[in-house]
């Protein structure tokens, strides 16, 4: 109505009070914590699921289980510790105790 147009409106210097300072560094942490909570969380499942499809893949397969446990054996050798130990079937063990 008086012929004034207000095309923006720019805010140069703006100081925060303190506590209001401290209370939106607070809640950008607590924002970051959540989505790193939650990234670890994803990552948790992955790691899950390709536990569990590897233990279907060794379960359906002893051979696989065979070589795993050989492959295991010689990483072991390889870190030169000084104690190697051989898991032996329940069933050997069964075996031996009824001779």
């Amino acid at each position: 109505p008086w012929g004034v147009k207000v095309e923006r409106v720019e805010v140069k210097d703006v100081r925060l009070p303190v506590a209001l300072q401290k209370a939106m560094a607070a809640e950008a942490e607590a924002s970051r914590d959540a989505r790193a909570k939650i990234i670890a969380a994803e990552g948790e499942m992955k790691a899950s699921r390709g536990l569990k499809d590897a233990a279907d893949i060794l379960n359906e397969s002893p051979i696989a289980l065979q070589l795993r446990l050989l492959q295991t054996l010689t990483q072991i050798a390889a870190e030169r510790n000084s104690t190697i130990v051989f898991p032996i079937p329940v069933e050997i063990l069964q075996a031996l105790s009824r001779k």
